[in-house]
């Protein structure tokens, strides 16, 4: 009669080898996946945009650089070409007289206004003159003035340039992330890290890990370094673009007061700080702009998290998407100068996420091109009396766009 034979546990050399044999499939797709993700969201900076743009000026604020060319590729981004008039500003015309019988908007503001990330020709700065001029049945001209890194205030210390070139109306546009960083004048860029220069994808990581383990324990290094990688940006883009707004907004909000409290229905002390400074700079901005008899107008554009949750008609207990715009048309209105809000415009959007850069959070194109719309519409609807739309004229946004 044949017994069977018990299975004999694997030797020691089996352990080893199985053990090798998984790690080594962990490292191949993970290294394969970083090099799909690299290829997928590649970024490339042949003159990156800071070396178009003093930053370090704690007199001026930023300020462009007159006649200077940048180009830069973010990786969501296609390559981006920035392009700086005699002036030191991307308006796509020369800075000087406006042709005769033009209306002249300037246009000040940071780098949502300025047209970050995309082409100019496909920015709102761009496309809502065009749109302008068609609703008001009359040449309109923007001149764009605005520049990233240029917060609030440093938007105001800038004003004489707005003043400088001629407006008939000055256009002041704001953005949540402009009132998170409301008084900072000295901008920080930090540049690729020296002795990280020239060396391969593994000896960067390496570098990156033994600086993150000489201060901090293993699994925060690890989840740092690990945030540095291409295939993070690759899992935050899909996870941000195709993830419910329901569920975006729940992440999204489990932020801390510095990342969500511009969202809260009631501004904690730190953000009420930011908004007296907010009110100082629009004081002195408006102040100027009365002197010089120039109609000021504001208005704030969304953000991704607001145009998430205005789309979904509902929020959180504790946050209101409108309450940051309520209180900056308050600040504008109490000194005099106009308000038109576009924020109620987006209750209609099937999907925000389509016009967002998903992580870096700036307006792609469609994003600019809706704005545009938007703005136009809201322009030409009686509150500015200057752009007031002609006898039956009726912009693109008004019929549905």
């Amino acid at each position: 009669m044949n017994q069977s034979v018990p299975p004999t546990a694997p030797a020691r050399w089996d352990w080893m080898v199985l053990t090798l044999i998984g790690v080594s499939t962990i490292g191949l797709l993970s290294a394969v996946t970083e090099w799909t993700a690299r290829r997928l969201f590649s970024s490339e900076s042949r003159v990156a945009l800071q070396n178009c743009v003093v930053i370090d000026d704690p007199q001026t604020g930023g300020r462009g650089i007159p006649n200077s060319i940048c180009r830069e590729k973010s990786p969501e981004s296609p390559m981006v070409v920035y392009e700086f008039n005699g002036c030191g500003h991307r308006a796509g015309i020369p800075c000087g007289p406006k042709p005769e019988g033009t209306l002249r908007i300037v246009m000040t503001g940071s780098s949502f206004a300025m047209g970050a990330r995309v082409q100019r020709e496909k920015s709102f700065a761009a496309l809502l003159p065009e749109e302008l001029s068609r609703t008001c049945g009359r040449p309109v001209q923007l001149y764009n003035e605005s520049l990233e890194w240029s917060y609030t205030h440093g938007t105001a210390l800038r004003f004489k340039e707005v003043l400088a070139a001629g407006p008939d109306l000055i256009l002041w546009i704001v953005t949540p992330g402009d009132v998170e960083r409301a008084p900072v004048v000295v901008a920080t860029v930090a540049p690729d890290p020296g002795p990280d220069r020239g060396l391969s994808l593994s000896a960067k990581a390496w570098q990156r890990a033994k600086a993150a383990l000489a201060t901090k324990s293993v699994g925060v290094a690890l989840s740092e370094v690990f945030g540095r990688t291409r295939t993070a940006l690759l899992l935050r883009h899909y996870v941000y673009r195709y993830e419910s707004p329901s569920r975006y907004l729940e992440s999204f909000l489990q932020g801390g007061d510095e990342v969500v409290g511009e969202y809260k229905a009631e501004l904690s002390s730190h953000w009420q700080d930011l908004m007296r400074q907010v009110d100082s700079d629009a004081a002195d901005m408006e102040a100027r702009a009365r002197a010089a008899g120039v109609p000021f107008v504001a208005t704030m554009l969304p953000s991704e998290p607001q145009a998430f949750m205005i789309a979904a008609g509902r929020w959180p207990p504790g946050y209101d998407p409108y309450k940051l715009s309520a209180d900056l048309r308050a600040i504008v209105e109490g000194y005099g100068g106009t308000y038109v809000d576009i924020l109620p415009e987006l209750r209609d959007l099937k999907d925000p996420a389509q016009y967002f850069f998903p992580v870096d959070g700036h307006l792609n194109d469609a994003g600019h091109a809706l704005l545009a719309a938007l703005l136009a519409k809201q322009l030409t609807a009686g509150a500015v009396p200057l752009l007031k739309a002609a006898g039956g004229a009726r912009s693109a946004a008004a019929r549905g766009i």
